[in-house]
């Protein structure tokens, strides 16, 4: 039974082996191993049938729905209520394969809050005070149109009890206070009343409280919020949503200041409370900001700072540094505290950010939202939504992505939450490291060398201290000089002609960044990159190449398989090959007659006709008249139009190639100029951008030679008859003169005449 049982196994190893052995074939010689790592594409073009490729996947372990319910119906634990969908996933990631998934996040209605009332007790506090001690009823009133299940805690802190910041003579540690006033002793942090949903007892304990004093300014703030984030089980969080509210009316210690006290040991970041006082104050510096952020965030603490205006700059920028986080106007005497606490609270739970925990080494994260009114954020902003009310649901798109193999190869896991909140995911991720056909290597397989190895992938994989692409070499054996002579062509000194390693007296090439390219051959003397290139492209794009040597496509010849043998590209538009002026010579015409060009030789730049042939498309382009002003883009696009400024400057007849000057006139009577050529099987037309077209009569001149003229003419015509009329005047006087002179007249009286003049003689008149 056992010797059939040895004889089938056998039997199924021999099939294995012999189905293998067309696989160990893939390759050529000289390769590396290595080699049969490829991409998809160009393991196919080499001829390989059996790829594997496996892909990544993801698996939802825990997928307990959101919680929908409304305030007022059936009470839940807290730990009932779900907000985050799912909580845990399983991711098998492949290597640059992003895995997808996709979490949905809703507010759920009625959801149960735990709120620590953290204030500053130090004298300036002291009407506050006053304030605060109704504070539990009066929250717990206005709470509770929030939600049904809430509790309140109450904590105070004042200083570290050392000098420089208390003074430590016996009466102040007594009554730190001048005058009259009675003030309880100094203190860092008490934590006076654990979570409760008591509001008369919280009234009742911070009624009780006294003011006390210090000598700085700053207080001891953060080491109260430090002993509140990690004291847990004293303060009594829940799993639920945690709001501490930090009141003050001054600035803030942080790390590297109890120095002036002479404390420099780092806070520890642990619960130091003894009957509820913090006791190491004086052993343990404050906290940084940094170590508080990371306290608060691993606690789900959300903290609003509610301050007076005074310090609002100071703790602007420190709601800055500390996520989930609000700043609140304190007013004097405390009296808006509720108002305060509520808005902040609807401020910080109306926005939810996704913090992820350390990512294991090579794995990437990113993170795009969809939030309300179809909001899509990416980047940064993809973490977060803002203005979700009650009710609304919102959902993250997260990409997760493993550049690599971890060097453990172990299983991983992230978690991922929304800041503030108690729920995460949990996400497992494997790596895909290995293909499946490893699971079913064939241990000490006689393909390995007289079984020196084990078979898998086509592969052998060597046992330890064996060597050799058959593991055939012991280690010992690899650099030998008799090995390392069957490396070397020819007997020459390179040995793998410097492309590879002489590993067991055999050749394994080198593999390069490009995994196209490879070396090949006995001494890796081969490789498919070498080859004569033409258009820049390794065998012209029509062959492959081998051995440094191109092997072409069919229809291709040549060094680099430039030259094409079909003659299709050679025919004219009347079926001849070259318009029969010509050979076909690797699918290009070589014209045989000087006149003609062109790809196909139809072309006669200097032929007649060819001026009037080409005047429209010219007129069209080059002016936007002509019979193809219309079709001018379908079809006139043939030639290349360059313009230019005169006749002077078109191009001359050289013998490179035959040019034809032309002039043609248009329909408005204007010449144009231009000249056509084919350079290389480009067509070119230069063409003078200016029109010359005869010259108009100019109307101004004529007009005013008219006018002119007529003015001219008339003021001769003028002069004529003015000289004409003298000459007649003239004539008349001179004969007026001459009859003036012949005439004879008579002297005697008129008598009828009587004289006009009457002589009257003075009587009286003596004449003196």
């Amino acid at each position: 039974m056992k010797k059939k049982e040895t004889n089938v196994k056998h039997h199924k190893q021999t099939l294995r082996e012999t189905r293998n052995m067309t696989i160990v074939e893939f390759l050529k010689q000289g390769e590396p191993t290595s080699a049969r790592c490829d991409e998809l594409e160009s393991l196919r073009k080499r001829g390989c049938d059996k790829i594997e490729n496996p892909h990544g996947s993801q698996r939802i372990l825990k997928n307990k729905a959101v919680t929908n319910r409304k305030k007022g119906a059936e009470k839940l634990r807290p730990e009932d209520i779900t907000q985050i969908q799912p909580q845990k996933l399983s991711l098998n990631l492949r290597a640059g394969e992003p895995q997808n998934i996709i979490l949905r996040f809703k507010r759920a209605e009625d959801y149960p809050i735990d709120l620590y009332y953290l204030m500053d007790l130090s004298y300036s506090m002291k009407d506050d005070l006053e304030n605060v001690k109704n504070l539990g009823t009066s929250l717990m009133k206005e709470m509770s149109k929030i939600t049904s299940d809430f509790r309140i805690g109450f904590g105070s802190f004042v200083e570290k009890t050392v000098m420089p910041y208390i003074s430590t003579t016996p009466a102040k540690l007594l009554n730190p206070c001048t005058g009259d006033q009675n003030c309880t002793s100094p203190f860092s942090y008490k934590n006076v009343l654990k979570l409760t949903s008591n509001g008369q007892q919280f009234n009742s304990l911070v009624g009780q409280q006294q003011i006390s004093g210090n000598l700085d300014s700053p207080e001891g703030g953060f080491d109260a919020i430090m002993q509140v984030a990690v004291c847990g089980d004293h303060i009594g969080w829940r799993n639920v949503t945690r709001l501490l509210v930090f009141s003050t009316d001054a600035g803030f210690h942080f790390a590297g200041d109890g120095k002036l006290g002479g404390i420099v040991l780092p806070n520890d970041g642990k619960c130091h409370l003894e009957n509820n006082v913090y006791t190491m104050s004086h052993y343990y510096d404050y906290p940084s900001i940094a170590h508080l952020v990371q306290k608060l965030s691993e606690n789900n603490i959300q903290t609003i700072f509610a301050v007076t205006e005074e310090f609002q700059p100071v703790y602007k920028e420190l709601q800055n540094l500390i996520p989930k986080s609000a700043v609140g106007t304190l007013s004097a005497n405390s009296s808006n505290v509720i108002n305060l606490i509520v808005d902040a609270y609807n401020s910080l739970s109306s926005e939810v950010i996704l913090e992820n925990s350390k990512l294991p080494e090579g794995v990437t994260i990113t993170y795009q939202s969809r939030c309300k009114n179809g909001v899509v954020n990416e980047g940064e902003n993809g973490r977060k939504c803002s203005n979700i009310s009650i009710g609304d649901e919102v959902s993250f798109n997260i990409n997760i992505t493993a550049q690599g193999c971890p060097k453990q190869g172990k299983p991983e896991s992230i978690k991922i939450k929304p800041l503030g909140f108690t729920e995460e995911v949990e996400i497992l991720l494997n790596f895909i490291c290995e293909c499946e056909c490893h699971k079913h290597g064939i241990k000490n397989s006689d393909m390995c060398h007289n079984g020196n190895g084990t078979f898998e992938c086509g592969a052998c994989r060597c046992n330890k201290g064996r060597v050799g692409r058959q593991c055939e070499c012991r280690k010992d054996e690899v650099s030998t000089e008799d090995l390392d002579k069957n490396c070397r062509k020819d007997n020459g000194t390179d040995i793998c002609s410097n492309n590879g390693e002489c590993v067991c007296g055999t050749c394994e090439c080198k593999k390069r960044d490009n995994p196209e390219e490879r070396y090949s051959g006995k001494f890796c003397e081969c490789d498919n990159f070498n080859c004569d290139r033409s258009n820049n492209k390794l065998c012209g794009g029509h062959g492959r190449c081998e051995c440094r040597v191109c092997i072409c496509d069919a229809n291709y010849t040549g060094s680099a398989c430039d030259c094409s043998l079909d003659t299709s590209t050679c025919l004219a538009s009347n079926k001849q090959i070259c318009n029969g002026r010509g050979n076909c010579e690797c699918g290009t015409c070589r014209c045989t007659d000087p006149k003609f060009q062109g790809p196909t030789c139809e072309i006669c730049p200097t032929c007649p006709g060819v001026c009037t042939e080409h005047k429209s498309c010219v007129q069209c382009r080059a002016f936007g008249t002509g019979e193809k002003k219309d079709t001018c883009e379908r079809d006139c696009s043939y030639f290349n139009l360059i313009k230019v400024k005169d006749r002077d400057k078109l191009p001359q007849p050289v013998q490179a190639f035959p040019l034809m000057h032309c002039k043609e006139r248009d329909a408005n009577d204007c010449w144009f100029y231009y000249t056509y050529a084919v350079n290389n099987t480009e067509k070119e037309v230069h063409v003078v951008d200016a029109l010359e077209c005869p010259a108009g009569p100019d109307i101004i001149p004529i007009v005013a030679g008219v006018v002119t003229g007529i003015v001219l003419i008339g003021l001769a015509l003028l002069l004529i008859w003015k000289l004409l009329m003298i000459i007649h005047d003239r004539r008349e006087f001179a004969k007026f003169e001459k009859e003036k002179m012949n005439a004879k007249w008579d002297t005697g009286e008129n008598p009828i005449y009587k004289s006009a003049v009457t002589t009257v003689i003075n009587p009286k008149y003596e004449g003196k």
